[in-house]
């Protein structure tokens, strides 16, 4: 038997913790995204972590900035960023506040309000892709910059929220390179800071850095 998720939403306390801490943690739980077309909720497969200025990857390395200024807190509120000029990412904030440090969501299951999505996503073959990788995940969810700075933990009516969801055993979760992570921060061996669940089908492919302009 099968138990049903747990729809009781995360404290905040759950966040503010190391963000390697707070990553695999993510995996199972339910992101629900309310819109005045009707709500979609999705199950987290696939996160990220990305640590701030101890962090080459991270968006923060370098310290604050009009579009970075969300993730150094305070913790379980929503980071968006626009990125290669037509996609958006979505992350949860984490750590304490003042210090720079937030999870990229990749990749999730779409659990409730399927139909919704898929008008949102024509090119996915099929409801595995809709959310299988962090633009997806975003277009999916009808994510866009105007949602930066969310609160996903307030009990208000929100339009994002992340709930308990079902917590995935330790021994299920796996982890290696982030995706598409130039220099250091994208080794593994150094950063293996992508964390998923094994064998679950909406997880993305992993692809090493290629710099602009060039060509497999």
């Amino acid at each position: 038997m099968i138990a049903t998720p747990d729809r009781t939403p995360l404290p905040r306390e759950f966040f503010d913790r190391p963000v390697l801490d707070v990553a695999p943690d993510l995996l199972g739980r339910i992101l629900v995204r309310t819109t005045p077309d009707g709500p979609i909720a999705l199950r987290l497969t696939e996160v990220e972590a990305y640590d701030g200025a101890d962090d080459p990857g991270s968006h923060a390395y370098r310290g604050r900035t009009a579009r970075n200024g969300v993730m150094f807190g305070p913790p379980g509120h929503v980071y968006v960023y626009f990125t290669y000029g037509m996609w958006f990412c979505m992350n949860l904030v984490c750590g304490p506040e003042g210090k720079a440090s937030a999870v990229l969501l990749r990749a999730g299951e779409i659990i409730e309000g399927a139909e919704l999505a898929r008008t949102r996503r024509l090119s996915a073959r099929n409801d595995k892709e809709l959310a299988k990788g962090p633009a997806r995940l975003a277009t999916a969810l009808g994510v866009d910059r105007s949602l930066d700075g969310t609160d996903a933990c307030t009990s208000e009516a929100t339009p994002l929220k992340i709930l308990t969801g079902t917590p995935v055993p330790r021994d299920q979760v796996r982890n290696g390179p982030r995706t598409g992570v130039a220099g250091d921060g994208g080794n593994g061996d150094i950063h293996p800071w992508r964390f998923w669940i094994a064998n679950d089908p909406t997880v993305s492919p992993y692809r090493a850095h290629v710099p602009r302009g060039r060509r497999s």
